[in-house]
């Protein structure tokens, strides 16, 4: 038994609510519960429950067992002073508050369905598994899994707003900045997206804003603030670029990237950092006032016509400055744009309605068009069960892995509350 089966419980009233009785013989009616507190202090801020027909107004704590108020040393924290309900599972001491007055205990144990119990306890035994309900999760309802998968996305997003938000405050909501430096991190993709990053956050987004028409002059900004431009290179477009960075840099007062490196190994060559680079260039070049269009284009197709561009004339027949290839179109492929609404777009588009006060319906709607994304926990949670089709499910489905079901957070999942509630 754990502390978070009896939140569970608690929070969703799943026990008898009549004929409650304190360990002192005091009756007990449940207004409310209260609200989860999220921070120190007792477990339910905001409870109202009439004892003998009198109305008290407080905190609820809930342990195991009675003795644990004494164990977490409860009694000398202030805080535990205006505690109105003691919810354990077992009773073992009454406890006391700094007054010496009792407080008010009640036993759930006796109240609880066994089979809700049995099904915590189920779901407890397989924690060890890559899922703990890897055994059950095929049996729930794709009704019941997509509700759930919805919601998980709405909360990745906010995941992803949180530094967003900061980002925003730090520049006096400079929405054009904010979303270049998000679009740079996603073009790095999983290998150099720090790298991506920094580079990024090199220099002020104002130079590039005002070099904006010059695709050589961002590109000598970018390939020279990563460090690309200190080998020795022939050719009068390696030339140039040195060139044109050492005016910007001078211009501008630039600081070099110390001790900085963009990875290229292990990655197949339209993804080397030189390709996403001049791609990431171009972007710019065809846009001005990217963050604008963007937010406009409210649909997939109006997002790919966007972002889909190519590199520069020299990187069609290069993927490096020293080595030449065969010619051809380097453009941003339909999945790499996909990536990049999923990673930037829309998470920015989110922060950016949320600050409207609109609605998220369009970003749904677009993430419900997007195919989904492959990778190990999406292919994993498609061996259970085939559920995943768009990049919402893919996406909801690693905020499921890495937020609930590794931290065996069963009892606020909505998969394990209904595996819980099975025939309880």
């Amino acid at each position: 038994m754990q502390e978070d089966f009896l939140h569970y419980v608690w929070l969703h009233k799943k026990f008898a609510l009549e004929s409650l009785y304190t360990t002192q013989n005091q009756s007990i009616v449940i207004k409310s519960v209260g609200q989860p507190n999220c921070n120190s202090g007792p477990d339910f801020f905001n409870a109202q429950i009439y004892i003998d027909d009198q109305l008290w107004v407080g905190t609820v704590e809930i342990h195991v067992q009675s003795s644990d108020w004494y164990v977490h040393h409860h009694e000398k924290n202030p805080a535990y002073d205006n505690v109105i309900l003691h919810v354990v599972w077992t009773h073992t001491t009454e406890v006391f508050r700094a007054d010496n007055s009792v407080v008010p205990t009640l036993v759930l144990e006796p109240f609880v369905h066994l089979q809700l119990l049995k099904n915590y306890t189920a779901l407890k035994k397989n924690e060890d598994q890559w899922i703990p309900c890897a055994t059950q999760f095929s049996t729930v309802s794709d009704f019941e899994i997509s509700n759930w998968l919805e919601r998980l996305y709405l909360e990745r997003l906010e995941h992803k707003f949180k530094p967003i938000q900061i980002q925003l405050l730090k520049t006096n909501q400079d929405w054009e900045a904010v979303m270049f430096w998000q679009l740079a991190r996603a073009f790095g993709a999983k290998v150099n997206a720090e790298e991506f990053w920094q580079l990024a956050k090199s220099f002020p987004f104002s130079v590039f804003r005002k070099i904006q028409n010059n695709p050589l002059y961002m590109e000598a900004l970018l390939f020279g603030q990563s460090g690309l431009l200190d080998d020795d290179v022939e050719g009068p477009y390696f030339r140039d670029l040195v060139i044109t960075y050492q005016f910007l840099k001078q211009k501008y007062k630039l600081i070099k990237l110390e001790l900085f490196s963009l990875k290229f190994f292990r990655l197949r060559p339209p993804n080397f950092p030189t390709i996403r680079l001049s791609q990431l260039v171009q972007l710019y070049h065809k846009n001005t006032h990217l963050f604008s269009k963007l937010m406009q284009a409210n649909t997939y197709d109006k997002l790919h016509q966007i972002l889909i561009c190519e590199t520069s004339d020299f990187w069609r027949s290069h993927y490096t400055f020293k080595n030449t290839s065969i010619e051809k179109t380097k453009r941003i492929s339909k999945s790499f744009a996909d990536l990049l609404i999923i990673n930037a777009v829309l998470p920015m588009m989110y922060a950016y309605r949320l600050f409207k006060g609109v609605d998220q319906d369009a970003i749904i709607s677009i993430i419900k068009t997007i195919p989904s994304e492959k990778n190990n926990i999406v292919n994993a949670f498609n061996r259970l069960k085939p559920i995943a089709k768009t990049a919402l499910d893919s996406q909801a489905l690693i905020q499921l892995k890495s937020n609930y079901c590794t931290q065996v957070k069963c009892v606020q999942c909505g998969i394990g509350s209904a595996l819980l509630n099975r025939n309880a």
